[in-house]
């Protein structure tokens, strides 16, 4: 089953971290996610431009708005995903705990819905 590990951040955390320290855990995520890889478990990963850079577009009683940012208030921001392949949840749980990134924000882990099946169901 495929896992979507949905990385965010708090900026003011981030902000804390001491000299050189975002770029060690940064060091150690991406040899972390290159030995995942190797192993078949990582599917894809991403990183994220800054929230300030996002746009949300919103359609309400058929009129479409534009805004700045993302669309929730909050101090964690999307910064980034992992999408996976894991034979359980308590697997992707698993694998999620081995990034560093819970430690300056939080990692949701979401089951990724088969579209095949939606495809089939609703005959598009």
């Amino acid at each position: 089953m495929q896992y979507l590990l949905l990385i965010y951040t708090d900026d003011a955390l981030l902000g804390d971290l001491a000299d050189g320290e975002f770029d060690t855990m940064m060091r150690g995520c991406l040899q972390h996610a290159d030995a995942l890889q190797a192993a078949g478990t990582l599917l894809d990963s991403r990183q994220l431009e800054p929230a300030a850079t996002a746009r949300t577009v919103r359609t309400r009683g058929g009129r479409t708005q534009v805004t700045d940012g993302p669309f929730s208030e909050t101090k964690e921001m999307l910064a980034g995903f992992n999408l996976i392949e894991a034979d359980s949840e308590e697997d992707a749980l698993r694998i999620a705990r081995e990034f560093p990134w819970a430690r300056t924000g939080s990692i949701e882990v979401r089951p990724v819905r088969d579209l095949d099946q939606v495809r089939a169901r609703v005959g598009a």
